[in-house]
């Protein structure tokens, strides 16, 4: 006899399966439209593991040598909460003390860009109606975007561990560190679907996964810069903190990587039940409602420009705050770190100039505030791209507002702004290095200038943006490869010694390394007459195209 289901069992599962209709072809579309952008995050974050062991391994190539750099981390506090501490002092352990934190942030944010890319920004720019049209499940978009980031989290593990295992090190450890750093970009793959369930806008979903991701890393911090020997439970509750604690290298336990796995699954089936909740282009969290009249502020383009600028600009100037604070609070012990080991000094003198080794950490952090700030720039530049596309340029620029009033509006925080967010790095790190060294008024300000410096380098990939935009709107995005070279290239640069032409490549190479050098405003001119430039070009491509 023939067994026949229930009618309503039948219903269920034929709802459960429609659900998840055209799933597939979303996620070619999804692997289609990323063909690029996901293999450069793969291949750099994969690439940065490797690069670090192969200078660790030039490096610390003593038994003494990593020992002693094993007990000057731990013995500190504030390179605990910046790294973590080194578990183990095999070439191993120093690989996993310095990237499973930092590889685990940077997956993260792949894995929110991604989920929030193929979800809230499809329904934002509605697309996703018009894909709904067809055969599409209500859940087959998230279904599509976690795929998406579960394909390419994966790869990262797989890059790290056979990349590790090639160059030496033991397959058990180096699996473990790809595995950490993989299951770290899964959680927050999750976070993401949930953030981008409850919000209208893609920018609020970023911000709250962004959030979370931020928080994340504070608890690691804060916990491990009280730890003694063992673990702090404040590091056990911050996902970041997981991947420290599988102890790559330092015996593997496998078990922890179940914790973010389980994050995954619980935030994965807390998005599918949320999205079954609202409607299309809706988020859960309802917007409050705006006042029957504009006030005065909102008067005009830079008004408009200010309000939707200002959250990212508070937020990064707050985190270059901090950021400031703690590298600043930590420069004073920077010779003790570094002992008396000759190629770590080297690749200070590469990034920071060749004077002394507290002046040249200085520099090398002033510098890498300043590539990290061209982030900011070209992100507030694309800011103009979003408002375009989104529809929501066309009604402004309908009024007796030109074309190049309301670039400017937005362009004045790409470059004022990003002068402001280096100011605030500046004075959380002389403010740091100051009170550390008893010396706030005669460092302070000798720390801010040498932050402030970076500006006119920062303003070069903006330029950049701006005339990408305004020439060929199509590929903005590929405004943020720029940024991405020059970080690449002030990051690894130093370590794998490359020539001093691809040094040139990015702005920052051109830039003296302050502060202790001699300061010549030659760089600075001509740094800040070629971003006005590709401005200007940007502009003049911007009034002579069409918008959409």
């Amino acid at each position: 006899m023939t067994a026949v289901a229930a009618p309503g069992t039948a219903r269920r599962h034929a709802s459960r399966s429609w659900q998840l209709a055209g799933t597939g072809t979303l996620l070619r579309l999804a692997v289609r439209r990323d063909r690029v952008m996901l293999p450069v995050w793969v291949v750099a974050l994969g690439l940065t593991v490797m690069s670090t062991a192969s200078a660790f391994r030039t490096l610390y190539d003593t038994a003494s040598g990593r020992a002693g750099l094993a007990r000057s981390t731990n013995a500190s506090g504030s390179l605990r909460a910046l790294y973590g501490p080194v578990l183990d002092d095999a070439p191993g352990g120093l690989v996993a003390w310095r990237m499973v934190a930092l590889g685990g942030v940077f997956a993260a944010v792949m894995s929110v860009v991604v989920v929030v890319r193929h979800t809230r920004e499809e329904e934002e720019s509605g697309r996703q109606e018009l894909l709904s049209s067809a055969v599409v499940g209500r859940r087959a978009p998230l279904t599509a975007a976690l795929l998406t980031a579960l394909a390419a989290n994966v790869l990262v593990a797989l890059l790290v561990a056979a990349g590790l295992a090639g160059l030496g090190l033991p397959g058990g450890g180096a699996l473990a560190l790809g595995l950490a750093i993989g299951g770290a970009g899964l959680c927050f793959a999750g976070v993401a679907a949930v953030a981008a369930q409850l919000t209208e806008s893609a920018r609020a979903a970023k911000g709250i996964a962004g959030a979370v991701l931020g928080a994340a890393f504070v608890l690691r911090a804060a916990g491990d810069a009280a730890r003694g020997g063992a673990s702090s439970p404040l590091v056990w509750v911050s996902p970041v903190g997981w991947g420290e604690e599988v102890r790559a290298f330092a015996g593997n336990r496998w078990w922890v990587l179940l914790l973010p796995c389980a994050a995954a699954a619980v935030t994965a089936a807390a998005a599918y039940a949320l999205a079954g909740r609202r409607d299309l282009g809706a988020g859960l969290l309802a917007d409050r409602p705006g006042a029957a009249a504009a006030s005065r502020r909102l008067a005009g383009a830079y008004g408009l420009a200010w309000r939707l600028q200002r959250g990212s600009l508070l937020g990064w100037a707050l985190a270059f705050a901090v950021a400031g604070g703690v590298f600043g609070a930590i420069t004073d012990g920077a010779t003790e770190l570094v002992g008396d080991n000759d190629g770590t000094r080297e690749i200070f003198a590469r990034m920071g100039g060749h004077q002394g080794i507290t002046e040249a950490f200085l520099s090398s952090i002033a510098g890498v505030l300043g590539m990290v700030a061209a982030l900011y720039a070209v992100g507030s530049v694309l800011r103009l791209r979003a408002e375009e596309t989104g529809g929501r340029a066309e009604p402004v620029l309908a009024g007796a507002v030109s074309r190049l009033r309301w670039a400017a509006g937005h362009l004045a925080f790409a470059f004022l702004g990003t002068a402001a967010v280096l100011a605030a790095g500046g004075l959380g790190m002389g403010l740091g290095y100051g009170l550390a060294a008893g010396d706030v008024g005669g460092q302070l300000p000798r720390v801010l200038g040498a932050v402030l410096a970076q500006a006119p380098a920062a303003w070069v990939p903006a330029g950049l943006a701006v005339l990408v935009f305004g020439a060929v709107p199509q590929v903005s995005a590929g405004a943020w490869a720029a940024a991405g070279v020059c970080l690449a290239i002030g990051w690894l640069g130093p370590v794998l010694k490359l020539p001093g032409w691809v040094m040139g490549l990015s702005p920052f190479g051109h830039l003296p390394k302050l502060p202790g050098a001699v300061a010549s405003a030659v760089p600075f001119v001509w740094l800040t007459a070629l971003a006005a430039a590709l401005t200007c070009a940007g502009l003049v491509a911007l009034r002579r195209r069409d918008l959409g």
